[in-house]
């Protein structure tokens, strides 16, 4: 004959239970080991909710503020210049791949930017397509918070070689605002002084028409936007481009995408997704994910302890009363029982508390941004936290399962008890 399959605890069984975790009227020690036991539960679970949520939110933070100015695939040239001469053949083939939803030239080079009073920084400057929302390839039009994203110069048009959108750290920095003119050195246009034989470097004048806050702290101190005819001139391309900027259906299908245009394109061309230019740090907030869920992990343990010393102690005290409701007729698969339904109580109880307070300390965290954090070095100015439904199954499936196994050693102890040791022990 095979093993009995086990059963739930019964009512009765439950009763017992209940009245166990409760303690005698008389003494509180029971009725304490038994909130310690709940507390630690509560307090893992709330750890766990909180820690897995803010890696959560660091990461989908991050990758939307990534995408805010930044598409979803590149298509680039191998070579020294980095020049794409033959984009509009390419840029028919792309548009034709079913998963590209929009796709645009671009130029991506890098320039010196002067103030009003000569105050030099260094900028990196892109070229972009002026077209509508639904066929703009990122979401930087959306993130523009003063002037316009037209290129729409105000000022007397033959005075300025044209408009410039920047970063609203990079204006902050160079004191240049919407109206105001600045002043960009392409590294790559500098002209032969056919006297001397020094190389002049030229000066272009440009409005600042607009600033973007994409809350991207790189993009936001460093970047300037212009339009493509502009930006060729800048960069000294001519006709040509750096490269074709593409918007997905499906941004997590990038790599994916990119490994099929390369094979429609053939050489020279080349793919470069966002998820691996941002490689190392979504790597390394995976790792910390893990790393921190495996660290509170050990609070959960410590709650098995816990719960481990509260049923022995029960244990200990009610030895005879088991003995009586042994000699009543309680096998010992019920004596088993009511050990593994404490143990489920105090780890429902706990789950549930704990859940609660995870829950609400995450909305509060994220809601309120009351955890400040350097921009410079995280890319956004605050703590977020994003919790996802699989975390949240997965935390209260663990700690239901600690606490339900923590309850095996007390359990086969009371249940290996015989009513007349028990009865007759002091």
């Amino acid at each position: 004959m095979g093993r009995p399959t086990p059963r739930p605890p019964t009512r009765l069984e439950r009763a017992i239970a209940l009245r166990y975790l409760r303690g005698r009227k008389r003494s509180k020690f029971a009725s304490l080991n038994t909130i310690i036991a709940v507390g630690g539960v509560a307090i893992g679970v709330m750890a766990l909710i909180v820690v897995l949520g803010v890696m959560n939110g660091l990461r989908d933070d991050l990758r939307d503020k990534i995408l805010v100015a930044n598409p979803h695939l590149r298509i680039l040239t191998y070579g020294a210049s980095l020049r794409m001469d033959n984009w509009a053949e390419a840029l028919d083939t792309i548009r034709s791949h079913p998963e590209v939803v929009a796709a645009a030239p671009e130029v991506l080079t890098q320039a010196l930017i002067l103030n009003q009073a000569d105050y030099p920084s260094a900028v990196n400057v892109v070229g972009v397509e002026v077209g509508d929302r639904e066929t703009s390839v990122t979401a930087l039009r959306d993130a523009i918070e003063s002037g316009d994203g037209d290129f729409t110069i105000r000022s007397n048009p033959d005075s300025v070689s044209g408009a410039i959108i920047l970063g609203y750290r990079l204006a902050g920095r160079l004191s240049a605002y919407v109206g105001d003119i600045v002043t960009i050195v392409p590294p790559t246009s500098a002209r032969v002084n056919r006297a001397t034989g020094q190389r002049i470097p030229q000066l272009l004048r440009f409005e600042v028409t607009g600033l973007f806050n994409t809350g991207m702290y790189q993009y936001d101190d460093g970047f300037g936007v212009m339009e493509l005819a502009t930006a060729q001139r800048v960069a000294g391309l001519d006709d040509a481009v750096t490269g074709v900027q593409i918007r997905l259906r499906d941004a997590w299908r990038a790599p994916e995408v990119g490994k099929q245009l390369e094979a429609r394109l053939g050489y020279p061309y080349r793919s470069f997704d966002w998820q691996s230019q941002n490689a190392s740090l979504f790597a390394a907030l995976q790792l910390e994910k893990l790393a921190m869920g495996l660290i509170i992990c050990f609070i959960m343990v410590v709650a098995a302890f816990n719960i481990i010393g509260t049923l022995t102690m029960v244990v200990a005290e009610k030895t005879r009363e088991i003995g009586i409701l042994q000699a009543m007729g309680l096998t010992r698969g019920a004596v088993s029982r009511i050990f593994l339904a404490q143990g489920a109580i105090i780890g429902a109880v706990g789950t549930a508390i704990g859940l609660g307070l995870g829950l609400a300390a995450s909305v509060f965290i994220d809601r309120s941004g009351v955890i400040r954090i350097d921009p410079q070095v995280y890319f956004i100015d605050h703590l977020p936290v994003h919790i996802e439904i699989g975390d949240v199954i997965g935390v209260v499936a663990f700690s239901l399962i600690v606490a339900v196994v923590a309850t095996f050693h007390p359990s086969r102890t009371a249940a290996r008890l015989t009513p007349v040791e028990a009865i007759r022990h002091e």
